[in-house]
């Protein structure tokens, strides 16, 4: 399947990524240009949207985890990792494997895919495929597997459930990425918290999605990061704005409080303000009291 024709083989995989280089934990806790970004395609375009609300799994929580992977301008693109042996070409369009009677723990998964300078790119090709809530591949035909596009910005959104365990592997999502005219990235989808994640020799914390629950259901984020040239996008002029103890060009710390339109927040992360990112339209930074 390719971007121009949606059916017939994938392009082999490349990246300039090996996937054994060391993952520096700290790294994740660093507020990167990419978690601005998207606060501010979250301000300035249109949302991606669950249930009335902006699709953020970092959003509401006292202690959010770190976003994986960063992405400062320059930056390593996402891992690559092994194809496995259950992966099927001509996957159906699609962004839901699941119907209404379909068995397993409902999971959403949102997110974006940016270049080399934190840009996001639309027309990415994303083809998802993944276990059944019992483990089981479906190899005969098309059951949780399907392949999306990414919006005008770079966005994607995908309704499955929480996959099953097989022997010797943790809960994994598979996916392909592939930017229009360039190569495959393969890499694997990982859950936080799950205790097979200390034995699978495959496993790897930088690629684990950030997830909450809510209600009986899970909404899941991660963002991609595709080696693909990008001229750098200028960063706002900073200026004040009306209304509030909030100001455009101050360095917040995580637990600082602002006031903004008559309501308080709380920082979620550390970071230097800037127009158009003024806490009720950045959750991934502030959180309301």
């Amino acid at each position: 399947m390719t971007l121009a024709g949606r059916s017939g083989p994938y392009r082999r995989r490349a990246s300039t990524v090996n996937a054994s280089t060391p993952h520096d934990p700290s790294a994740d806790r660093q507020l990167s240009r990419k978690t601005l970004l998207r606060a501010a395609v979250l301000a300035g375009a249109a949302p991606l949207l669950i249930g009335g609300g902006v699709a953020l799994a970092r959003d509401g929580g006292a202690n959010p985890p770190a976003l994986t992977p960063t992405c400062d301008d320059g930056d390593h693109p996402t891992i690559e990792q092994t194809e496995g042996p259950y992966f099927k070409p001509d996957s159906p369009l699609r962004s839901s494997l699941v119907t209404a009677s379909t068995p397993g723990t409902r999971l959403t998964v949102t997110g974006y895919v940016f270049g080399r300078a934190c840009r996001p790119i639309p027309g990415v090709l994303l083809d998802f495929w993944q276990a059944d809530t019992n483990g089981a591949y479906d190899n005969a035909g098309f059951a949780f597997r399907g392949h999306q596009f990414t919006d005008a910005q770079g966005a994607f959104s995908l309704t499955t459930i929480v996959p099953g365990l097989y022997p010797g592997r943790t809960r994994h999502i598979h996916v392909k990425a592939q930017a229009p005219g360039r190569p495959v990235l393969t890499t694997q989808l990982y859950f936080p918290g799950e205790p097979r994640n200390s034995t699978d020799g495959i496993y790897d914390p930088a690629l684990l999605m950030n997830v909450r629950q809510v209600g009986p259901a899970k909404e899941g984020s991660f963002d991609f990061v595709l080696d693909v040239a990008q001229t750098p996008s200028p960063s706002p002029t900073p200026t004040g704005p009306a209304g509030g103890t909030w100001r455009a060009g101050t360095t917040y710390r995580a637990g600082d409080q602002v006031t903004y339109g008559g309501a308080a927040y709380r920082c979620l992360q550390g970071h230097t303000a800037f127009t158009g990112w003024e806490p009720p339209n950045v959750p991934a930074l502030w959180q309301r009291l």
